[in-house]
């Protein structure tokens, strides 16, 4: 059977529990191992997909097309592992999953309990996913002391008592302030988060220790002593410039011989020297460019992760560091473009809604007519569309029927949108249900041959991952290709929906309908954000004399 570690977290909420489970896996699969990791999330929502960016962080989608939580992202990026729908179950899930047993009489006339039967669900998905692997990480979302959390923590304390303590390991990850004013480090809210999980019948098996600075040696003895864990089992996990060092910091600090250990594990040493390597080459970056990343959630990192990541792995392939400056969009409706002047490149991510629709669609035109590199995302690709059947196309009117059911040209639009009558396209309502309507997961999309996209990417077939419900009005193709507009990607089947346009004569103008940040990783980057730095690089090379 596999074994499991529970990985938990105390004090504050958004410490690092996502990179610190992450980051474990990585040096147990160095190690050899197979390792399944799980993200159990306590809110009610069935899934992210509604949840919004602002309060939750960005929404992660797998291959096969689950709306999760942005650490199954970080999963993806620390190990050779792609995260299924199985990866990510909330609370919501499992209320839902028992109360349809209970209506479809599987119960037999029990009554329905927290205990047995929710509990039973969560061990039963657990079990089921950790299926074929060595190792199991399962990280439960939330802080220790919060009410939604309390099944998901009866659930793993259940596991030890039956699995037993050299199959199964808890690691707590807690925050240690430092008080700069009286320059003290305090353990005393780490010491009530444990206690608050001894209550529970937990009890940790090693502490993580989110801090600021180095943990004396004193600190560490008192941890030992009122938390009863052994002192060399009390682990720093220090604030850094980059979270692809974490794994050599645990290792270094002998996290995987301890896990080995309690879990009576005979492996290989671990092999970081592909960490070590990224760690190199992003230090080694000689060039930089500054690039406008323009949406609504411009002071909110969580928000944008998977491309925030991805700059990052731009570094490490490339050599080029990116500066992202967020700009916020309804900034650029009030004051102008002239901030973007001296930007050497400009970006428009995936989202949803019309606020700061005009800004985005003024700073497209700018990019575009002062042929400056663009990157269209999702959305960005939307919106790219709609300026230029604005300004190049004469549709004075057009947009998306997200924004106006009411346009005279609804460029883009729902499928069931794209009506012809009488030669002309009627728009119907169809917004009354927003959970679970979109094309989600990973799509084959035909590139065209000779195209930009076909030379980014080296080949003329990829598979990239969604997350819309509005696609490009096909209706509408002809028109914009006669403008000039090439539509360089359409997706596998009969419909043939768009997925990438470009302008053949400008410097780099791209959009995709998809998200290829949710693919990049710090092995192996991803070409199409490699091809985009350069570009930007070669655009700030041209603009300022050497």
């Amino acid at each position: 059977m596999s074994k499991y570690i529970f990985v938990t977290g105390g004090v504050i909420s958004s410490i690092g529990k996502g990179i610190a489970a992450a980051s474990i896996a990585a040096i147990l699969e160095s190690r050899g191992m197979s390792i399944k990791i799980l993200k159990l999330d306590p809110y009610i929502n069935v899934d992210s997909g509604t949840m919004s960016p602002s309060q939750h962080g960005e929404v992660f989608v797998t291959e096969d097309g689950a709306e999760t939580d942005l650490d199954l992202g970080h999963y993806e990026r620390f190990l050779h592992v792609k995260m299924k729908k199985g990866n990510n179950f909330t609370a919501g899930q499992i209320y839902e999953a028992v109360i349809a047993k209970e209506r479809n009489g599987e119960y037999l006339g029990d009554t329905v309990q927290v205990i047995p039967h929710i509990t039973d669900e969560i061990k039963r998905r657990i079990d089921e996913e950790a299926k074929n692997a060595d190792i199991t990480i399962v990280e439960i979302g939330g802080t220790v002391g919060d009410i939604e959390s309390l099944p998901f923590l009866e659930a793993i304390r259940q596991m030890r008592f039956t699995y037993g303590c050299k199959n199964t390991l808890f690691i707590h990850l807690s925050y240690i302030p430092f008080i700069s004013t009286s320059h003290e480090i305090k353990t005393k809210p780490t010491q009530h988060s444990v206690k608050e999980l001894q209550k529970l019948g937990i009890q940790p098996d090693i502490l993580l220790c989110r801090m600021e600075r180095d943990l004396p040696r004193e600190e560490k003895q008192k941890l030992s002593l009122f938390c009863n864990i052994e002192e060399n089992s009390i682990i720093g996990c220090y604030d850094v410039d980059c979270i692809y060092k974490i794994p050599t910091i645990l290792h270094n600090q002998g996290i995987d011989t301890i896990i080995c250990e309690k879990l009576n594990l005979d492996l290989p040493t671990a092999d970081l020297s592909p960490w070590y390597d990224i760690i190199q080459k992003m230090e080694a970056s000689t060039d930089s460019i500054d690039i406008a990343v323009i949406g609504k959630y411009v002071t909110l990192t969580e928000s944008y992760k998977s491309l925030s990541e991805a700059f990052k792995h731009i570094e490490i392939h490339t050599g080029i560091h990116v500066n992202a400056i967020h700009i916020n969009s309804e900034d650029i409706e009030r004051d102008g473009v002239a901030q973007l002047a001296e930007m050497d490149a400009i970006l428009i991510p995936g989202g949803f809604g019309k606020r700061g629709m005009d800004g985005k669609i003024a700073a497209i035109r700018f990019a575009r007519e002062n042929n400056i590199p663009y990157l269209g995302i999702c959305l960005g690709m939307q919106i790219a569309l709609i300026e230029y059947a604005r300004n190049i196309a004469n549709m004075s009117d057009a947009n998306s029927t997200e924004f106006d059911l009411s346009t005279k040209f609804p460029v883009v639009a729902l499928i069931n949108q794209w009506i012809n009558h009488s030669g002309n396209v009627e728009v119907r309502d169809n917004s009354s249900c927003f959970g679970g309507t979109m094309r989600l997961g990973n799509y084959q999309c035909n590139l065209l041959p000779n195209s930009l996209a076909s030379a980014i990417y080296g080949n003329d077939v990829i598979y990239e991952r969604h997350r819309h419900r509005y696609e490009i009005n096909n209706d509408y193709i002809p028109r914009l290709e006669a403008a000039g507009l090439v539509i360089s990607g359409y997706s596998a089947g009969t419909k043939k929906l768009v997925e990438t346009i470009e302008l053949p004569h400008h410097r780099w103008f791209f959009a995709c309908q998809f998200h290829p940040e949710f693919t990049s990783t710090p092995r192996n980057g991803h070409p199409l954000f490699n091809s985009y730095a350069k570009a930007a690089l070669s655009y700030k090379k041209d603009r300022i004399p050497l």
